[in-house]
């Protein structure tokens, strides 16, 4: 594991779960060594969560030919020259979203990574809500129709005080502000549910004086099979802790979630009695996604979980060698969602629709 702030607590947390939650398990994880700059925390991390050993620098996990699985939950500065060493080194990875700070890095990540042959999740653990793998499944199963609109916003509100000190600001660093942090993870719910973006028209804005990362993004988009869709997020909508919404509307039916609500998928069908609108289907059922690991029907999940069905997923890739693809995001999948937030950025600073064209390896 690289980093043990944030990430590292979450992708820690779901690796000691899975052993006796995902019973029985498809690998069974041996958390060997985490890394971090600061030494006295990463000790006390590495304590915490249960790893043997902590180290500071991250070239000696690449080095521990035991280690089978690089995890790197680091800044975004550091996504790119661990995560390649890593993969040429051997080891299947995850790494955290953004991929890359910019689609040129993130290209570069994917293009040397798929060449080393291993297994590779980008962490959009979004895609991994049970509310959301339903949707999903509604969606492949033509429930909705024709899909005509998506609408998608990522809201948070603590990133109004100029004198907050993290990383997050710091644009060497974190590449961008809002746009990789939350947007990122509305364009990949909105590839993964509705399909590819070919072109953006946004506006990027900073408020917060002396900030050199963006503060908000809107972005119109259009997606290749004709829908049209919006995208917004924020670090400045008071009163919004973690709010991702999206809600997708289709010739037959609706959707629409709140990751507040994180267990129901609110549903919307044609042909149904319109003067009821909205059902609340509270996503908790034996039959539902992931609900085989879990408790009884209506005792529901938590944010934290969404990490232990992604770190599953890869590790029975892994261990069967199966595909990452389509549940869970490649690094294609996160290159392509850079590839999209660096057009919001050229739309804006050129006052015109972004056409996106892809890149292959």
């Amino acid at each position: 594991m690289l980093g043990y702030a944030f990430m590292g607590k979450a992708h820690s947390n779901a690796l000691r779960k899975i052993p006796y939650i995902t019973w029985p398990p498809p690998l069974m994880p041996r958390l060997v060594a985490i890394a971090g700059r600061d030494e006295q925390a990463v000790t006390e991390a590495a304590r915490r969560y249960g790893y043997e050993r902590a180290v500071t620098d991250w070239h000696e996990l690449v080095a521990d030919e035991s280690i089978g699985l690089f995890d790197n939950g680091g800044p975004n500065a550091l996504h790119g020259e661990p995560t390649i060493a890593a993969a040429e080194a051997g080891k299947h990875v995850l790494c955290e979203k953004p991929l890359g700070r910019t689609a040129d890095e993130s290209h570069e990540i994917w293009r040397r990574v798929a060449a080393a042959g291993v297994k590779h999740l980008c962490g959009f653990n979004y895609r991994f809500v049970p509310a959301v793998r339903l949707a999903r499944e509604l969606i492949d199963a033509g429930e909705l129709g024709e899909i005509r609109h998506f609408r998608g916003r990522y809201l948070q509100d603590w990133g109004e005080d100029p004198t907050l000190g993290t990383w997050r600001f710091d644009p060497a660093e974190a590449g961008s502000g809002a746009l990789g942090d939350l947007a990122a993870h509305v364009v990949d719910l909105a590839r993964f549910l509705v399909g590819e973006i070919a072109s953006v028209s946004a506006l990027v804005k900073t408020f917060v004086p002396g900030r050199k990362v963006d503060d908000a993004i809107e972005a119109a988009v259009e997606f290749a099979d004709g829908a049209v869709g919006t995208i917004e997020a924020t670090r400045l909508a008071l009163g919004r802790r973690n709010a991702f919404q999206w809600e997708i509307n289709g010739s037959k039916s609706s959707l629409y979630f709140d990751m507040e609500r994180l267990n129901e998928l609110q549903v919307f069908r044609a042909d149904g009695d319109r003067t009821r609108g909205f059902t609340t289907v509270l996503v908790s059922e034996a039959n539902h996604p992931f609900w085989e690991y879990w408790w009884p029907p209506g005792h529901i999940v938590g944010w934290g979980d969404t990490f232990v069905h992604e770190i599953h997923h890869l590790l029975r890739a892994i261990a069967e060698d199966g595909e990452v693809a389509p549940y869970g995001a490649t690094f294609e999948d996160g290159y392509r969602a850079a590839e999209v937030c660096d057009a919001i950025v050229r739309s804006h600073e050129r006052g015109k629709r972004e056409e996106i064209g892809y890149r292959t390896v």
